[in-house]
């Protein structure tokens, strides 16, 4: 569910029309939602109000600062893999013990960084970063928190690029070798054993690898207490999928979720954490874009945006779809024509989606590529030379601006050209 829908005939964001944001503030412009926003965490909240948890958001999903406020004063965690993103995640106001450090290649700098802010757990990913982490800690007099990340070799069923659970994977440690590393772990000075770590994949919409990782997690669980590890935090991992098309069946709900976690390991009375991302904000945006041009083709005809693959890069890196929807609404029984929904960078790549069912459209008028909250801004870039599009945050019947589109002077601003040439 989200909160898109046509009022008197025109597409809102909760009440206020888009054609109203469009003349505003211009397009292309990604548009969030504050209710859909709200209602995703707080549905992943109650599907594990059965124990203690923490529901942390991904932020490499969508790292905009107001919408990680929206949800770090829901009390919500944030799961971080930079520490460009622990600074964004403070500066929302979410405290360091919400905070858990994922990702394969951390930095000395940014243990350092991360140890004096305040963190609740580094999932660490490898030994060498282990021992690394150690160090840095104990030149500090501390102790840091670590959850081993551990590879189950489970095949989450999803795109080859966003799947982390298999033993090719970069990610994490055999978890036939877990016993060993914890075991390092437990000799370490400046090291603390709080929990264990896992995550398969992104936009799995099967239950079924995740009953098959989770029982590993468990058997692990208790072989590592037998082993005298005090495992009292157990870190799930996210990935749960969102319906990018409206006319297919949707993936598993959050509460059916929670049911595969408690099932899988209620039993061992551990701290549940989870590290949702897309499933939070990805049906809580759009991608606001206008028609340039009408392009008639041999054989095809090409509807040509102002948004292109720099904007939203997902169609052209996964071959991602994305529901493409006019902003006037349609009449029923309207005339509907197959486009190749285009953008104007100068790639073939740069295509949102071919023979797309739509009404008569023209320059000028407006598309919304749904379904773009996660995965949209944060990838976008300036190829091209296209400015980066700015962000809008909707609440009820107000909306302001949270990223604004840089000017061609302040792009070219941060190029700077050496005195000798």
């Amino acid at each position: 569910m989200d909160h898109f829908n046509y009022v008197d005939g025109v597409l809102h964001a909760e009440d206020v029309p888009l054609t109203r944001i469009a003349a505003e503030v211009g397009t292309p412009v990604y548009v969030y939602s504050t209710a859909t926003l709200t209602r995703h965490f707080k549905l992943f909240q109650q599907a594990l109000d059965w124990t203690d948890h923490l529901v942390c958001f991904a932020v490499k999903s969508n790292s905009n600062l107001a919408v990680l406020k929206v949800l770090g004063d829901l009390g919500a965690g944030m799961d971080i893999v930079s520490a460009g993103e622990y600074a964004r995640a403070k500066a929302a106001g979410v405290p360091g013990e919400r905070i858990v450090f994922s990702g394969v290649g951390k930095t000395a700098a940014e243990m350092r960084m991360v140890l004096e802010g305040g963190i609740r757990q580094f999932n660490v990913e490898s030994e060498p970063e282990m021992e690394l982490l150690s160090e840095v800690a104990s030149s500090m007099g501390l102790r840091a928190p670590i959850a081993v990340r551990v590879n189950p070799d489970v095949d989450a069923k999803t795109h080859e690029k966003i799947a982390t659970g298999k033993s090719e994977n970069k990610f994490g440690i055999p978890i036939a070798k877990a016993r060993e590393v914890y075991a390092r772990a437990a000799s370490l000075p400046g090291i603390e054993v709080v929990g264990i770590d896992m995550h398969i994949g992104s936009q799995l919409t099967d239950l079924e690898p995740y009953r098959q990782a989770y029982a590993k997690m468990a058997e692990l669980t208790r072989a590592l207490r037998a082993d005298g590890h005090n495992i009292r935090r157990l870190d799930m991992g996210g990935g749960l999928g969102i319906p990018y098309r409206r006319d297919n069946s949707a993936p598993p709900l959050p509460i059916e979720y929670g049911q595969v976690i408690r099932d899988a390991v209620g039993d061992l009375g551990c701290e549940i954490e989870i590290e949702p991302g897309r499933n939070i904000s990805g049906n809580a945006g759009i991608l606001l874009s206008s028609v340039i041009y009408l392009k008639e083709g041999e054989g095809r005809d090409f509807l040509i945006l102002d948004a292109a693959m720099n904007d939203l890069i997902r169609p052209a890196m996964y071959s991602a779809h994305h529901d493409i929807v006019p902003v006037t609404e349609q009449a029923p029984g309207s005339p509907v024509a197959p486009y190749d929904v285009v953008g104007p960078v100068c790639e073939t790549g740069d295509t949102f989606e071919k023979a797309v069912e739509l009404p008569a459209l023209g320059a000028g008028d407006l598309v919304a590529l749904r379904s773009a909250g996660a995965y949209g801004a944060v990838m976008a870039s300036e190829y091209n030379s296209r400015p980066l599009v700015p962000e809008v945050l909707v609440n009820g019947d107000q909306f302001a601006v949270i990223r604004a589109r840089p000017t061609l002077e302040e792009m070219l601003g941060r190029d700077t050209i050496p005195e000798w040439l």
